[in-house]
């Protein structure tokens, strides 16, 4: 049930992404398919998250030292880009038009996703 309640808050969030970052779109031709496209983005985008981000943060440990955590931002709009080219590969109709709207996508699915997780806490979540 927690896995289906992230699901939804990403693609929420998705959502929520492509009303206010110019240059991601999710061009379905009807509300269902853009849904459905929308729940399929957010879980190519928790998969790429939970595989490839763990070993980018052990092996580019130093960059997020010597940056102090800002790599982390080039690492999701990369990640996010990831995301759009998998997307693109199943045939979805999820674009992103190159890094800075991946780059400002990024942050906004983040703190999105934050906000709405604030509204809709995990069960486990002991506060």
């Amino acid at each position: 049930m927690v896995f289906l309640i992230r699901l939804a808050v990403t693609a929420v969030a998705l959502w929520i992404t492509t009303l206010i970052v110019p240059g991601i779109d999710v061009t379905g031709d009807s509300a269902a398919r853009n849904a459905l496209t929308l729940i399929i983005v957010a879980l190519i985008f928790g998969l790429v998250n939970a595989v490839l981000k763990p070993i980018i943060k052990v092996v580019g440990c130093v960059f997020y030292l010597l940056t102090l955590g800002l790599f982390a931002l080039v690492v999701n709009a990369l990640l996010f880009l990831l995301t759009d080219w998998l997307a693109t590969q199943l045939d979805l109709p999820f674009s992103i038009d190159g890094f800075w709207p991946a780059f400002w996508g990024a942050i906004v699915v983040a703190v999105v996703g934050w906000l709405i997780s604030l509204v809709i806490p995990d069960k486990y979540d002991r506060r």
